[in-house]
């Protein structure tokens, strides 16, 4: 079953997002498609500013997917001083895809 997983993190800023975007990908620039990440079951993925930080919102084929990719992005984050990376994870009622 997909999922959608929401990291709305205070205090995380968009230079912290494209670098943790960069890491993700292995290369520079933005990530622009599911194949930019390193495990397979990304739907899709959606970043933007908040009034107090960084908001993604992801949605993934499946919960293991997703902790599959949790693996890399938690500690990226770590890294990068993103304070408490924790997603919260729903199960999703609608998927709509081009």
């Amino acid at each position: 079953m997909p999922i959608v997983a929401v990291f709305d993190v205070p205090g995380m800023t968009r230079s912290q997002y494209e670098q943790s975007a960069e890491k993700v990908s292995g290369r520079p620039g933005p990530v622009k498609n599911p194949s930019d990440w390193p495990v397979s079951g990304l739907i899709s993925h959606t970043s933007a500013a908040t009034p107090d930080g960084w908001l993604v919102v992801d949605v993934w084929e499946s919960e293991e997917a997703f902790r599959e990719f949790g693996k890399t992005i938690i500690p990226i984050l770590q890294e990068l001083g993103v304070p408490d990376p924790r997603p919260r994870i729903y199960p999703t009622h609608t998927v709509v895809t081009p």
